[in-house]
């Protein structure tokens, strides 16, 4: 289920700051130094860094 356009607009990564993208069940953080994933699971984002999956 993707997320509304309004919510997506104003959450950012919490580790860097920068803007996130959905994609599949993911937010992906858009920071070059950063690339953390995030999960969303049913249908809410899990912002954390601890949670994050690390970028390959």
């Amino acid at each position: 289920m993707p997320l509304e356009a309004g919510l997506l607009e104003i959450l950012a990564c919490p580790a860097c700051h920068a803007p996130l993208k959905e994609a599949d069940a993911e937010l992906l953080c858009t920071g070059s130094d950063c690339g953390l994933a995030y999960p969303i699971r049913d249908g809410i984002p899990v912002l954390l860094v601890d949670e994050a999956r690390r970028p390959a």
